[in-house]
């Protein structure tokens, strides 16, 4: 991605409130300048200082004494819509509660559970080092040895003793698949510094139908992380607890509530929840592993012959491949470090590599020493019990340290999922920048989380894990396909780009990394997809195939819309083609003296009402400007209102306001939390309890698109208006409609 990709960001790679607020090319802003030049012969009304309005847009002498609680509790204060002079603890609290009264019990729950708000400019502050970085992000592989072995044994035993004796030389294939595409995501990572998941090395070398099918593979990836994590560690606790096993639903669901409200409060949180159960985890199995290993030692390395059911197949082809693909998805989550290099404290990518590399070496030593383990103890899967819980049983015994390798595996499986709660709202954020999905994917709520995106992500995986019945087993064969597919592609789009790359040093070895990637993730790919189509594979199949679909008939969608909205010389054409209107301006004598105090709503008689047109505008679009033409016709007072996350946003929104001509007094709030109604309503409440007097209409422009279904990928910004400040009197919203053919 290249940095007008991202809108400009002043710390690369990371996400930016003003990637909402698409800027205007050169073409567009001559087109606003000439509209600018015809304005002041087209409107009737054109106010050029706030001399003309009936109160103060800035507020500056209002007394916050006078507003007191207010109907809207935390939302009527005005404290954050200036640049804040105070702390940040001190803004916050305004934020929450305000001068005007305390916060109500409701949100001091939500501030307790979720943290109080963080400005945009702390995004840096919540990066990850890689102490904190390595467990958040590699908890999901790391934690795949709980049941990606037992996967592996759980095919092998079908053919008896002969197939078992397969266990050790597959283990050392998926293990050197591990080191191969570990090191090609150290090449990718080097050359995607920002972030380099498998959507945007795919989309940016293969293109965009390719970047589409990596992005659908992760997406139901992740999906299936949260719920095969939840499900393998619930049967870690039903392994050590069998009366819990009628509570696996109701377990899972309150998991996935857990991992909702920890990564809705922030990277940083997140990261001390998450990091202890992985060490733990990683503790416990180094020991089961180390144990169990100097056990087989102590006999020569003789296996313990294992009770076996009776065999059901015969060793072939077939057998071994299947084998090789269910014990492959331990190399889930490996690609998750490549893709939150932005969550990683400066030097990003440097630390990303260090971090990726302790993961590789780790995931690889935890999977070949539980399968050999494993081989040696003679544990096979079966009997109720996973396969670390009997292992652990039989090294340790019965006591603590076999309930407390119980204990950190359940907790890291449960917790794993946390790597897609990371991952999945990211590439959300991806798609929705390159508008393959619907657009409120983009924000970030007060935290810096992508609230939207954990959302849809916890209720689609809390329907899957219940769809299910939380059985591991059946969630396995949807696995695979997603992963490797996002794998393959990702490292074919690297080929790609080292090919183009002639002069860029080490090209051949990072070449050569990437292919052998490719080769061994596509062979995964196309083995799991032939082996498991019939026991559920196709079904993540089906599921990439609809994404791509929906993703491209979203962008066309925007595409649509964007070109209808765009600044063209043909708007010009069509204003000189419309009569002029004759140029008046209101008298402004008196226009701010004060009216009688407001005794409510009893105007009756269109000489008693006094009006006050607010126009909120977000961008310098078709919309905007036909929605400020239409509050300007009315000729009444007019003030156009600009709610911005900073001030950079802030100043270019002013400078295309000057480029216009600024015809209508402009007032711009600062949001540093990056909310939009809450400042809006804080803005109207103050002006209302300055001036009660006044009837305010708020002017919003409305996209209205042609076909209902599309109303979903557009926000509802105006209802939600209506709903805050409906019980403030004499406030009117008014929709400016942009229909998009």
């Amino acid at each position: 991605m290249n940095a007008s990709r991202r809108g400009g960001d002043e710390e690369p790679g990371l996400p930016h409130p003003s990637e909402l607020l698409p800027p205007l090319d050169p073409e567009q802003l001559d087109v606003l300048a000439e509209l600018g030049r015809r304005w002041p012969r087209l409107a009737p009304y054109r106010p050029r200082t706030y001399e003309a309005l009936p109160v103060d847009p800035d507020l500056g002498e209002f007394r916050r004494a006078e507003v007191g609680r207010g109907p809207f509790g935390r939302l009527a204060p005005v404290g954050p819509l200036a640049p804040p002079r105070t702390e940040d603890r001190e803004a916050e609290d305004t934020a929450d509660g305000g001068p005007g009264g305390a916060p109500t019990p409701l949100h001091r729950a939500r501030r307790l559970l979720l943290g109080a708000p963080l400005r945009s400019t702390t995004l840096a502050h919540e990066s990850m080092r890689k102490l904190v970085a390595l467990p958040v992000l590699a908890a999901d592989a790391l934690s795949s040895v709980a049941y990606g072995p037992e996967a592996l044994l759980t095919v092998l035993v079908l053919a008896g003793t002969a197939g078992l004796d397969w266990a050790l030389p597959i283990a050392a294939t998926i293990a050197f698949l591990m080191l191969a595409v570990g090191l090609s995501y150290r090449q990718t990572i080097r050359a995607y510094p920002h972030g380099g998941g498998s959507y945007i090395v795919a989309s940016d070398n293969l293109g965009r139908v390719p970047g589409l099918l990596a992005a659908g593979g992760l997406l139901i990836d992740y999906v299936l992380t949260v719920a095969v994590s939840l499900s393998a560690g619930i049967a870690a606790v039903t392994s050590a607890l069998p009366a819990l096993r009628p509570a696996v639903v109701p377990l899972g669901l309150a998991a996935v509530a857990l991992l909702l409200l920890g990564n809705l409060r922030g990277v940083r949180q997140a990261g001390m929840i998450f990091a202890a159960p992985t060490y733990a985890f990683l503790i416990a199995v180094l020991a089961l592993v180390v144990s169990s290993l100097a056990d087989a030692a102590h006999r020569d390395f003789v296996p313990v012959p294992p009770t076996l059911p009776h065999a059901t197949e015969g060793v072939g082809v077939l057998l071994v491949m299947r084998a090789f693909a269910s014990g492959s998805t331990a190399m889930t989550g490996i690609e998750a470090i490549s893709n939150a290099v932005p969550a990683f404290r400066p030097v990003r990518w440097r630390n990303a590599r260090t971090t990726l590399t302790w993961m590789t070496g780790l995931l690889i030593a935890l999977f070949a020493g539980v399968v050999a383990s494993a081989h040696f103890s003679g544990v096979v899967p079966g009997g109720g019990e996973t396969v670390l819980s009997h292992m652990a049983r039989l090294t340790f015994g019965p006591g603590f340290l076999y309930g407390y390798t119980q204990a950190a595996t359940a907790a890291v499986l449960l917790l794993a999922a946390n790597t897609a709660y990371n991952d999945c709202p990211r590439v959300l954020h991806l798609l929705a920048r390159d508008d393959h999905a619907p657009h409120i994917f983009q924000r970030q709520g007060d935290r810096l989380a992508f609230n939207n995106g954990i959302t849809a992500l916890s209720a689609t995986a809390a329907l899957v894990f219940v769809a299910f019945d939380g059985e591991t087993a059946a969630l396995i064969p949807l696995y695979a396909v997603g992963v490797f597919l996002a794998f393959t592609l990702s490292q074919a789009g690297m080929v790609a780009h080292w090919h183009r790359r002639r002069t860029e040093p080490h090209r051949r070895k990072n070449l050569l990394f990437n292919a052998t990637g490719c080769v061994l993730s596509g062979l995964v790919l196309v083995t799991a997809a032939i082996t498991k189509f019939l026991e559920g594979a196709w079904v993540a199949l089906l599921a990439i195939a609809v994404f791509v679909v929906l993703a491209s008939r979203v962008r066309g969608h925007y595409a649509t819309v964007r070109a209808a909205l765009r600044l063209r010389p043909q708007a010009v054409t069509h204003v000189d083609a419309r009569l002029p209107v004759k140029d008046t301006v209101p008298e402004e004598t008196g226009a701010r003296e004060e009216g009688p105090a407001c005794r409510g709503e009893e105007e009756e008689t269109p000489q008693q009402v006094r009006h006050l047109t607010v126009v909120a505008l977000a961008v310098l679009d078709l919309s905007g400007l036909r929605a400020l033409a239409y509050a300007a016709s009315l000729g009444q007072p007019l003030l156009a209102l600009h709610i911005s996350p900073g001030e950079a946003e802030a100043d270019r929104f002013r400078d295309y306001w000057d480029r216009w001509g600024d015809h209508v007094p402009l007032h711009v709030v600062l949001s540093p939390y990056r909310a939009l109604i809450a400042p809006l309503v804080h803005y109207i409440a103050t002006l209302h309890a300055e001036r009660p007097d006044l009837t305010i209409t708020v002017v919003l422009p409305e996209i209205v698109p042609r076909h209902p279904h599309h109303r979903l990928l557009h926000s509802h910004d105006a209802a939600r208006l209506r709903r805050a400040l409906r019980p403030l009197p004499k406030i009117v919203i008014t929709e400016v409609p942009f229909h998009v053919p």
